[in-house]
C-alpha cells in the first residue's frame, strides 16, 4: 500500500510542477506556440503583407529612400 501511496503522491507532485510551470511562463511559452504553429502552417507565407504589423504593411511607403541617406553619394569613376 505504501509503494501505491507513493506513486499518486509522485504523480500529483509532477502535475503539479507541470501547472505552476505553465502559469508562471504562460507569455513565453504562448508566444513559442505560435511561433510553432506558424511554421507548421502550410499557407502561412511569412513575405506576405498580410502578416506584418501595420506600420509596416504600408506598401505606399519606401523601404529605402535613398534621397534620406546619410551617405554621400558614391564616386564616378570615368
Amino acid at each position: 500500500m505504501a509503494a501505491i501511496t507513493a506513486a499518486v503522491v509522485a504523480i500529483a507532485a509532477v502535475i503539479l510542477g507541470w501547472v505552476t510551470i505553465e502559469i508562471a511562463c504562460k507569455p513565453c511559452l504562448e508566444k513559442g506556440r505560435e511561433a510553432i504553429d506558424r511554421s507548421l502552417d502550410p499557407n502561412y507565407d511569412p513575405d506576405s503583407l498580410i502578416n506584418l504589423p501595420a506600420a509596416a504593411a504600408d506598401a505606399s511607403q519606401p523601404l529605402l529612400d535613398p534621397g534620406s541617406s546619410s551617405v554621400p553619394p558614391t564616386t564616378k569613376i570615368v
